[in-house]
């Protein structure tokens, strides 16, 4: 059975939650070895968690600790556990959230049945608290083209499981430089893409629990206009994928329309509206632009849906 390594990434100020997450992973009924390494960002990790592991599991299980080496942020923490490992299989789940049972050996199956593929997705349950929203992609594999088109929200960070020579090798490591680490997992996934479709196994597998709080993003809006400006110039495969590239556009415009940089607010909303006049985003723009609706009103409809931008 592969080897299988799962990065945590943490900053050590959700015990309760980093312990659930550990718990849930050395708990699978995979047979194969698993080692659950914990990243500490920016934070003095807890040598105590590696006592997690003990009767945990009638299979070979390790929890390992280690503070990330690379600088700060979920990319750097990801990126240090992944080169701290050796394992075939790399998957990653936040400190916060946690895999369901079956999630890996179901993951590890599909894989195997497409031996050349690197990539593996599932289907996410989202807690709110008071609901659970279901997110799962219909189809067997998400092609390339697929990404173009969609975010394909389907496939959220938790439920990544990579073959580690991809990761070392085609795909590459998380990306580093996209600004503020927005959407890296969406440029993860489309790089993948790229060399081979990612398998989907059409599954709930992890839980992602969201508890009430605001995404990190919210209103980090020169943030989020910059970081989708990185992905059009890092994946120039947009311009063949009108609705894909009126999608990032869109979003471009709107951020900057909130940031309050209206020039450049209207200059992406065309852009956007010349490539596809069915993307929402460039009206919203120009209603910002003319008075017609504030950017609290904006700011509110997008925190009602759940949407950055």
């Amino acid at each position: 059975m592969p080897s299988v390594d799962a990065i945590v990434c943490t900053r050590g100020d959700r015990a309760d939650l980093l312990a659930e997450a550990i718990d849930s992973i050395v708990r699978q009924d995979y047979p194969g070895p698993i080692t659950v390494m914990v990243v500490y960002d920016r934070a003095e990790p807890d040598p105590a968690l590696s006592e997690r592991v003990r009767h945990a599991s009638p299979h070979p299980r390790e929890v390992r600790v280690m503070r990330g080496d690379r600088g700060p942020g979920s990319s750097a923490s990801r990126n240090a556990g992944i080169l701290a490992t050796g394992s075939e299989l790399v998957g990653f789940c936040d400190d916060d959230d946690v895999w369901l049972p079956g999630k890996l050996s179901s993951q590890v199956a599909a894989l195997a049945g497409r031996p050349r593929a690197l990539f593996a997705s599932c289907g996410a349950a989202t807690d709110y608290g008071d609901r659970t929203s279901t997110c799962l992609w219909r189809k067997p594999q998400i092609a390339h083209a697929d990404l173009l088109e969609s975010r394909v929200k389907e496939a959220c960070t938790d439920s990544f499981l990579v073959r580690r020579e991809g990761l070392l090798g085609p795909i590459g490591l998380f990306s580093e430089e996209i600004p503020g680490g927005f959407a890296e997992d969406y440029d993860m996934l489309l790089r993948a893409a790229r060399h081979a479709p990612i398998v989907y196994v059409p599954e709930v597998g992890v839980r992602v629990r969201v508890h009430g709080r605001r995404s990190h993003f919210s209103g980090r809006w020169a943030t989020i206009a910059s970081a989708n400006e990185w992905l059009l110039a890092s994946h120039p495969e947009f311009s063949t994928e009108r609705r894909g590239f009126a999608r990032l556009a869109g979003q471009i415009g709107l951020a900057w329309s909130m940031y309050g940089a209206r020039r450049a607010a209207l200059r992406w909303a065309c852009r956007a509206f010349l490539a596809s006049p069915l993307e929402i985003r460039s009206y919203v723009v120009g209603a910002v632009a003319v008075g017609a609706v504030s950017r609290g009103w904006v700011e509110r409809r997008l925190g009602a849906v759940g949407a950055t931008s």
